[in-house]
């Protein structure tokens, strides 16, 4: 399947902005997507919204910064918890389940 639109992930325009500037300023060198219930449209008001970091150079590389974007996006005013993971510590099976359905939030 391919990416989504980013409508799908169901937040406000205020929330998307706060989201890509935090992006921006701590993995502006990866590549981001959103995946899960909020991207297949399944999401309710506790969920939360799934990202994963790709490094765009070779995928089996840690992405700099990941770490500091995990504590700013907890210490953020986003009114959802956003789970971060990078591809290269994913197992290789799940890699499929997030490239079925996903929203490139920064390609």
């Amino acid at each position: 399947m391919p990416a989504l639109d980013l409508a799908a992930l169901d937040l406000s325009e205020r929330h998307r902005h706060m989201l890509q500037t935090l992006l921006t300023q701590h993995t502006p060198k990866a590549q981001v997507w959103a995946y899960g219930s909020r991207v297949r449209g399944q999401s309710h008001e506790g969920s939360d919204l799934d990202l994963v970091l790709r490094h765009r150079a070779d995928l089996s590389l840690d992405v700099p910064g990941w770490d500091a974007l995990k504590l700013a996006l907890q210490e953020s005013e986003l009114p959802m918890l956003v789970d971060v993971h990078v591809w290269s510590r994913l197992p290789q099976a799940f890699h499929a389940n997030i490239e079925a359905a996903y929203v490139v939030l920064q390609p």
